[in-house]
């Protein structure tokens, strides 16, 4: 009788929690590893294109999609990229010394594995964005 007593007292408060759009609950603490170890929390055989003393880089695939997982040695490189990119739109996934690059629905179905905060660059670079301009691009930005 008690157990149902508490939960029956769990469930408004967690229906309002979500109610909020409580997004701390929708992903995981932010992963840390080496590129392949985060390739594996994400269920990706990550395809090595650049492998540097700055950074290393591989293309992966999974069901949700193709998308681009990045490792730094550093923090500052990793922000150093992260501004470049930024230039040239997209939807990245952020972690500590690490970067996924995809499409937004790649990349929101990654957070929910690897945790991170998801980033939104501007798109006055890119071409297929479809005419809104910067104002709806940066609506995202560093939302967690």
């Amino acid at each position: 009788m008690a157990a149902a007593a508490l939960i029956s007292l769990a469930l408004p408060v967690l229906a309002a929690c979500d109610a909020d759009g409580g997004t701390a609950d929708a992903a995981p603490p932010t992963a840390t590893g080496t590129l392949e170890q985060l390739a594996a929390k994400a269920a990706c055989e990550p395809e090595i294109s650049t492998d540097a003393e700055e950074l290393r880089q591989a293309k992966c695939e999974t069901r949700d999609g193709a998308y681009v997982l990045t490792t730094f040695a550093t923090d500052r490189g990793q922000r150093e990229w992260i501004n470049e990119a930024n230039d040239y739109g997209g939807t990245y996934l952020v972690g500590r010394k690490w970067v996924v690059s995809g499409d937004e629905k790649v990349v929101t179905a990654l957070r929910g594995r690897l945790g991170g905060d998801v980033e939104t660059g501007s798109s006055h670079h890119s071409g297929n964005s479809g005419g809104g301009g910067d104002e709806g691009s940066h609506s995202g930005h560093h939302a967690s």
